[in-house]
């Protein structure tokens, strides 16, 4: 399967942060996944909030505007002691899920450990463990950043959930 195939799906994967959203696009067919393209928003720190969630909108209309997905699967966001930080990290996350629904995707949420687990195997996996295996099961994305190769394995195990659903 080529990911221009055209019975393949293309899924985009999101790890929303303020600082850094990571995003990656997978085709699948079936069971077989391939990499379409990935990469990093960073708005600028120096910007206005407001002005960071807008280049965080901005960002992703664009990214699916190129890439035509499907779907789109955000990652969940775990529990942070600092309010303020998960108050801030909330509205990045809102930006992840209201841009891919506002373009008409059904939009699905993966805990962390469940993306770890499609990847990895394992729910405890660290970030060098997702990256290397996103590296073995997507060799043409070559090396990520850990912000992209997250995005990715939400991209997967949403495939991998679809997969199963589908056999269920």
């Amino acid at each position: 399967m080529t990911a221009r195939s055209a019975t393949a799906l293309r899924i985009l994967g999101l790890d929303p942060g303020l600082r850094r959203t990571g995003w990656g696009v997978i085709a699948c067919e079936g069971a077989r996944i391939a990499h379409v393209a990935h990469g990093v928003i960073a708005p600028d720190p120096a910007l206005a909030f407001a002005e960071r969630l807008k280049a965080l909108f901005d960002g992703i209309e664009a990214v699916i505007a190129t890439h035509g997905p499907a779907e789109a699967a955000v990652e969940e966001t775990f529990m942070n002691s600092n309010a303020a930080s998960a108050l801030k990290l909330g509205h990045a996350r809102a930006m992840a899920l209201v841009v891919p629904a506002r373009a008409g995707l059904p939009v699905a949420e993966y805990a962390a450990t469940v993306v770890k687990k499609a990847v990895v195997g394992t729910g405890g996996a660290d970030k060098a463990q997702v990256g290397w295996m996103i590296a073995r099961l997507l060799p043409t994305a070559g090396k990520t950043a850990a912000d992209a190769a997250d995005a990715l394995a939400v991209a997967i195990a949403h495939a991998h959930a679809r997969t199963a659903r589908r056999v269920a």
